[in-house]
């Protein structure tokens, strides 16, 4: 499948370093919604990040919350939902009323996007709160989805969750994966995670980041990509730094390096 990189290439795309739109282009769009994945591709930016979880069919739905409150017009969890109840759900409306009836897509339509676009996804496996069904289900349910990929979209996955990183891997070991870190949780076993798991990315949290552990992360082999940065100054220090990719809300105004 297309996602494999090959050493070449392994982090930078066409010699460039990623700049990742944060859910889409979400600070033009409602935040993970086809609108703002078609932004993104509206404004020549080749990567987008996606947070997934699962439904009750085995859907892949493209959520950031583990529930509908914040970004939709219903509430509650979405756990017992089936493909059939997505139609009826508004993505959009809480963000402006030109996205009134966006629906709440799946991976699949993202997957579609890519394939038609050539657009490079970062797809972020929230960690499952319903137990370990509702976990494989989701891993699953991502890996099928992966393998509708064609040649030339890039594809990397990740998850604050490492045992789920690890198990994913597990299935598809083609498939690149990098491990997300809050700045409190970055301890010093990092090295130790990222080989267990056979990640090739480490993705921090901005807040706290050294030039110092950017250049630890980058001399053991790993691309680095940085959540959220959404200043022009940090992004080009980040990048002088050596990182290879950083994910900003304003993705479209960052300068390609």
């Amino acid at each position: 499948m297309s996602s494999v990189t090959t050493e070449s290439d392994r982090f930078l795309l066409d010699g460039e370093c990623m700049i990742i739109g944060h859910r889409g282009l979400s600070s033009l769009a409602p935040e993970n919604t086809m609108a703002a994945f078609r932004s993104a591709v509206g404004h020549q930016v080749s990567w987008v990040e996606a947070d997934v979880d699962v439904i009750a069919d085995g859907t892949v739905i493209i959520c950031h919350d583990s529930t509908l409150d914040r970004t939709t017009n219903r509430t509650g969890r979405y756990d017992d939902l089936t493909i059939a109840d997505l139609a009826g759900i508004d993505a959009g409306g809480w963000f402006s009323s030109q996205y009134e009836g966006e629906p709440l897509p799946t991976l699949g339509n993202l997957i579609d996007l890519m394939n038609e676009a050539g657009l490079n996804a970062n797809i972020e496996i929230k960690p499952n709160e319903t137990g370990k069904e509702g976990t494989l289900r989701l891993i699953d349910g991502v890996v099928a989805q992966l393998e509708r990929l064609r040649p030339g979209p890039k594809v990397i996955v990740s998850s604050f969750s490492h045992v789920l990183l690890h198990l994913l891997k597990q299935r598809a070991p083609h498939v690149p994966v990098g491990c997300l870190y809050e700045s409190r949780t970055l301890g010093d076993d990092w090295r130790s995670t990222l080989e267990i798991v056979g990640a090739d990315y480490i993705h921090p949290e901005d807040t706290g980041l050294t030039r110092q552990q950017v250049q630890a992360f980058r001399a053991e082999g790993y691309g680095v990509n940085v959540w959220t940065v959404n200043s022009l100054g940090r992004a080009n220090e980040l990048f002088n730094w050596g990182v290879t990719g950083i994910f900003s809300d304003i993705a479209h105004q960052i300068p390609r390096r």
